[in-house]
């Protein structure tokens, strides 16, 4: 771990972000250009006290988890990212495998759009990050561990999950996280972390394997759907399916009709989201 060069980069870097870069308020006047320390620790979902002590050359080396969610936070290019890594004493990730790393081009877009859901899901089906409005609607998977992270392994293994979704819309659900996996496996031959997923919904039991059998194949586009949200009641959805240059990423938006009681009711969300995520997040909800 290389401390004086760490900190001279993350302060750099910090210094070179607007509150708008990152889709925060502007707030009260400010002494120097940049975020303040308080900002990027929010961010990043840690104390402000520890990433103080980073930028003072002090603290114990940061996990690489932490060193993925700074880049995050500081908007890197994936170069800087891995500069970060190193600078950290960890190496960074192979970048041939599904990228956990979200383009700073796809995060400036979530934190513009305030008033709908967005998440961006990698094309094996990891949520990589999502705006208020997502984690509010969705549940937010930063309280929950990587490996719970994933929506198509949630939907086969997690009941709770589907109970989100109208019973009549869960075979077609379940055969749509499918299909697109099967795209996604033919398009990484070889890929150590879609094997290993494979491998564990194989496990979970034949309706999974019936599905994998069938060798449907079709890209996640488009669509309407309907979620049962604990809060604010059912929802119909439309959701539009962006995907980033060389599609290992996709943007996932939501939206209602104008006029709709799902679209004020999606407005009744924005107002309540963060009271509902303080007393803890809806654990079942799909994230498809």
């Amino acid at each position: 771990m290389d401390r004086p060069a760490l900190a001279d980069f993350l302060t750099r870097r910090r210094a070179g972000l607007t509150p708008a870069d990152v889709g925060l308020p502007p707030g009260a006047r400010r002494r120097t250009p940049g975020l303040r320390r308080e900002e990027v620790a929010q961010l990043a979902g840690l104390s402000v006290d520890y990433y103080a002590r980073l930028e003072q050359r002090r603290g114990p080396q940061p996990s690489a988890q932490l060193v993925a969610a700074l880049a995050r936070a500081l908007r890197l290019t994936e170069d800087e990212r891995d500069h970060l890594f190193h600078l950290a004493g960890h190496r960074p990730p192979r970048r041939h495998t599904p990228l956990t790393h979200v383009r700073p081009g796809l995060l400036l877009i979530l934190d513009r759009l305030h008033d709908t859901p967005a998440q961006v899901v990698s094309d094996i089906g990891d949520v990589l990050a999502q705006n208020p409005m997502a984690a509010a609607l969705f549940g937010d998977v930063e309280q929950w561990p990587p490996e719970r992270r994933n929506v198509v392994l949630r939907w086969f293994t997690e009941p709770a999950c589907r109970a989100l979704l109208p019973a009549e819309q869960h075979e077609e659900a379940a055969r749509a996280y499918v299909a697109h996996l099967r795209a996604a496996h033919a398009a990484r031959p070889g890929d150590a972390r879609l094997g290993r997923l494979l491998a564990r919904l194989l496990a979970t039991g034949e309706e999974f394997a019936g599905h994998w059998a069938r060798h449907d194949v079709a890209v996640r586009r488009s669509d309407r759907k309907t979620v049962l949200h604990p809060v604010v009641g059912r929802l119909d959805l439309d959701c539009e399916v962006l995907a980033a240059a060389g599609e290992d990423q996709l943007l996932l938006v939501h939206t209602a009709p104008p006029g709709t009681v799902s679209a004020e009711r999606l407005e009744l969300l924005r107002v309540v989201g963060r009271q509902q995520l303080d007393a803890g997040p809806a654990e079942g909800v799909a994230v498809r």
